[in-house]
């Protein structure tokens, strides 16, 4: 499936060594959510083409309809489809977990992974199937209550706690129906990602890893994912921040991106 995406050229200025770079969001959100991240000046100076993708179920895209495995070579075709030989890929929460998939899927076609707020999965099984059977529930929930109802009672939970929406990105999540975050819940949420720790040696491009300093769960998602990646890897805590830690500190975050970005290209 081709994925729905926006794209754009960041700043005129930037110089030619600039590294195109593929975006992919969390749940509820879409490619547009990027906007306040990428508009800050660090970014729009260092990258080329920023490719933002509406992951299945999201924005303009067609609901999930494959794991993640398929949702990850979705995202390798729609890059290609727009001509973007390699890039580095960007990943937050739910788009982190489709990142590693993608990576995956075409290693050789990284220059780097960025992960923000992303885990290796569950390792134990039980609890992998008894998160898998919440996401069902929550699925179901969706469907019952609506979007802009759900919408409510997802950005109010201790992980968002931080996070203070603006109208327009309220609004953009409300673009997303609730066939669609259903279905990306029963196909791509947290229970059913495999556990890749031991496919994580196989990752030879560099990684940086990210999570907000307040996000104890994924500061030691990510320290784990740093330890266990096989190429050159760093993990950073955005101070002041908790789970959306992009969205909360925009600034510094750009600013811990656009200087590791500097030092690949």
């Amino acid at each position: 499936m081709i994925l729905a995406a926006d794209i754009d050229h960041g700043e005129g200025g930037a110089p030619p060594s600039a590294l195109d770079s593929v975006w992919l969001h969390g749940f509820t959100q879409t490619g547009r959510s990027w906007g306040p991240l990428l508009d800050e000046p660090p970014l729009r100076r260092t990258t080329g083409r920023r490719l933002r993708l509406d992951l299945p179920g999201h924005g303009g895209s067609a609901p999930a309809s494959g794991d993640l495995w398929s949702v990850g070579r979705d995202v390798v075709d729609t890059v290609t489809a727009h001509g973007v030989q390699t890039a580095v890929l960007v990943g937050y929460s739910l788009g982190g977990r489709t990142a590693l998939h993608a990576a995956l899927a075409r290693p050789e076609m990284w220059r780097g992974v960025v992960l923000i707020g992303a885990s290796p999965g569950i390792a134990d099984m039980a609890a992998r199937r008894s998160r898998r059977a919440d996401d069902d529930r929550l699925a179901d929930h969706v469907l019952t209550v609506g979007v802009e109802a759900f919408l409510d009672e997802w950005l109010t939970q201790p992980l968002f706690a931080r996070l203070r929406p603006s109208d327009d990105d309220i609004a953009d999540r409300r673009r997303n129906t609730a066939d669609g975050l259903a279905s990306s819940l029963r196909h791509c949420g947290t229970g059913t990602q495999d556990d890749l720790r031991w496919r994580l040696g196989d990752m030879t491009m560099p990684a940086l890893i990210l999570a907000g300093e307040y996000d104890t769960k994924f500061v030691a998602a990510g320290n784990e994912l740093a330890d266990t990646w096989g190429g050159e890897a760093r993990f950073v805590a955005v101070g002041h921040a908790g789970h959306a830690a992009h969205l909360e500190r925009p600034a510094e975050t750009a600013a811990i991106i656009a200087a590791w970005l500097a030092q690949l290209s």
